[in-house]
């Protein structure tokens, strides 16, 4: 058996992390019918492959189909034929969804909660038409460690965005099943994969702290080449006898880390 080359390292590397992720967090049960957020970027095209690889090799037996949700008033050229082709050239049923907002309607919430809001809406919308149990989203692990840091700098909590989480109130779950891959793998996938770029011109992505948290993690990692790792783990490794006195009485339930 020969060596492998390093576009299969980096995609056995992948399809290693995505399985410990899947089994780890419990992502897919038999008889789901999951829907995948398809947004045409290299991660969500990453998720649609590995998804569909899953549900046709492995048990639990499970479905998928995707969903693109196109914002009408955000100039976000994407290629509907193009991610139309990809997702059934995996079998997968491909939807095409349009919806909007209006950012001077509550002057509260920064347009990319808005935007956010809306599409996550609409995601609902399609999945309950499509009869799907569970919502796929294409969040990597630099994703969840950013989301980790941000809120910690500006909401004061320790939270993120996790891996599943249970919608009972509209009986769905979210899933993130890439939540253990880093986004450089991704990045390697898609040029071996050849992803075709979409164009994005959004006039409030200059607003989000988003950019900004993605430097401060490659600085820690810098300082640290385990940082990404010690930030995972320092999510279920809360010493509460060595936080501020008010803090000690307070029991931890097993979800208040990934709210």
């Amino acid at each position: 058996m020969g060596q492998l080359t390093e576009e299969e390292k980096v995609l056995r590397r992948i399809m290693t992390k995505f399985g410990k992720g899947v089994t780890t967090y419990g992502l897919i049960e038999e008889g789901d019918r999951t829907l995948i957020g398809l947004s045409g970027g290299k991660d969500s095209l990453a998720l649609l492959e590995l998804l569909a690889r899953r549900s046709r090799i492995f048990r639990p037996r499970f479905s998928v189909v995707a969903v693109h949700v196109r914002m009408s008033n955000i100039a976000y050229e994407s290629d509907t034929e193009y991610l139309r082709r990809y997702a059934e050239s995996w079998g997968v049923p491909f939807i095409s969804y349009e919806t909007s907002f209006d950012a001077s309607t509550d002057h509260r919430k920064s347009p990319c909660f808005l935007c956010s809001w809306n599409r996550r809406k609409a995601l609902f919308t399609v999945a309950k038409e499509q009869g799907c149990n569970k919502i796929a989203l294409g969040h990597h692990m630099d994703d969840i460690l950013q989301t980790l840091l941000m809120n910690m700098t500006f909401q004061g909590s320790v939270s993120t965005m996790p891996p599943k989480l249970v919608m009972r109130k509209f009986d769905m779950t979210i899933i993130r099943p890439m939540c253990l891959i880093a986004e450089a793998d991704l990045q390697a996938m898609a040029q071996i994969r050849r992803f075709r770029r979409q164009v994005k011109n959004c006039p409030y992505e200059k607003d989000s702290h988003r950019s900004d948290m993605k430097e401060v993690l490659a600085l820690l990692e810098r300082m640290n080449p385990e940082a990404r790792f010690s930030l995972w783990s320092s999510m279920s490794h809360v010493q509460t006898e060595l936080l501020p006195e008010d803090l000690k009485s307070r029991s931890l339930k097993e979800n208040d880390l990934f709210l």
